[in-house]
C-alpha cells in the first residue's frame, strides 16, 4: 500500500514509517522543513515538504492522490503556544482530512489524544490543546467520504515497546510507549474493520494484533 503520513518527522511517525517500510509498504511523510528529509529517508520513507499551516487543501490533496491510507500524526508539540494548537492540532488536522476527501483517499487514521473534547473546560495550554484535538476529531467524524479511525493514546513515554496493550473505547488513563503506538497504528492500517471507531490506547496485557482484531470484531 501507499501510505501518506502528516507530521512525518514526529517521534511516532518516524517509528511508524520504519515499520511500514520494513514490511514493504510505500511510505511518504509530510514534513515542514527540508532539512528533516534525511531522517525520513533513513527509515525508508519518502520526504514530502509541505507546511500544513499555510498550504491549501488542493496543495495537500496533490500529495495524497494515489495513496491508499492517510495518517494524521502531526502536532504542535509540548513547547508550542495557544496559537499553534489552533493552526496545527486543529487546523492542520481539518485541512488534512479535507484534502484526503478531495483526493479520494477514504482510509483515514488520526492520532489524537486521550481526553480530547471540543467542550473541554479550562484556560491552560493543555486545555486549549484538548479542545483543539476534540474539534479536529469531530470534523473527521463528520466526513462521510472518509473511513476513519481515531486513536487516542495515553501518556506517551520513550520506554521500549512491549507489544502488549489495552485498546478499547475507554481504557482509563495510563502510559504507553511510542513504539507501541506506532505498532498499533501499523496494525490499524491493515484493519479496515476498525472504521468508525474512536479508541483509547494504554499499556496492557494483550498483544497488539489481538487487541486490534478484538475491537474490530465488536
Amino acid at each position: 500500500m501507499r501510505i501518506v503520513i502528516a507530521g512525518g518527522h514526529g517521534q511516532i511517525a518516524l517509528r511508524l514509517e520504519r515499520l511500514l517500510a520494513a514490511r514493504g509498504d510505500e511510505v511518504a511523510g509530510i514534513i515542514r522543513r527540508a532539512e528533516q528529509s534525511d531522517d525520513l529517508r533513513a527509515v525508508g520513507a519518502e520526504p514530502v515538504v509541505c507546511d500544513l499551516e499555510s498550504a491549501s487543501t488542493e496543495e495537500v490533496a496533490a500529495h495524497l492522490r494515489g495513496a491508499d491510507v492517510a495518517v494524521f500524526a502531526a502536532g504542535a508539540g509540548p513547547g508550542s503556544g495557544v496559537d499553534r494548537k489552533g493552526t496545527v492540532d486543529r487546523g492542520a488536522a481539518v485541512l488534512f482530512a479535507d484534502a484526503a476527501e478531495s483526493a479520494g483517499v477514504r482510509r483515514h487514521i488520526v492520532v489524537s489524544s486521550m481526553g480530547a473534547d471540543a467542550a473541554h473546560p479550562g484556560d491552560e495550554i493543555f486545555d486549549v490543546y484538548l479542545r483543539a484535538k476534540g474539534e479536529a476529531d469531530d470534523h473527521v467524524r463528520g466526513r462521510e467520504a472518509l473511513d476513519w479511525t481515531i486513536l487516542r493514546p495515553g501518556s506517551l513515554i520513550d520506554d521500549a515497546g512491549t507489544g502488549l496493550v489495552r485498546l478499547e473505547a475507554s481504557t482509563g488513563r495510563g502510559p504507553i510507549p511510542r513504539d507501541d503506538v506506532a505498532a498499533t497504528l501499523a496494525e490499524l492500517v491493515d484493519t479496515p474493520a476498525t472504521v468508525g471507531l474512536t479508541l483509547e490506547l494504554i499499556s496492557g496485557s494483550t498483544p497488539i494484533s489481538v487487541a486490534v482484531k478484538s475491537v474490530a470484531g465488536n
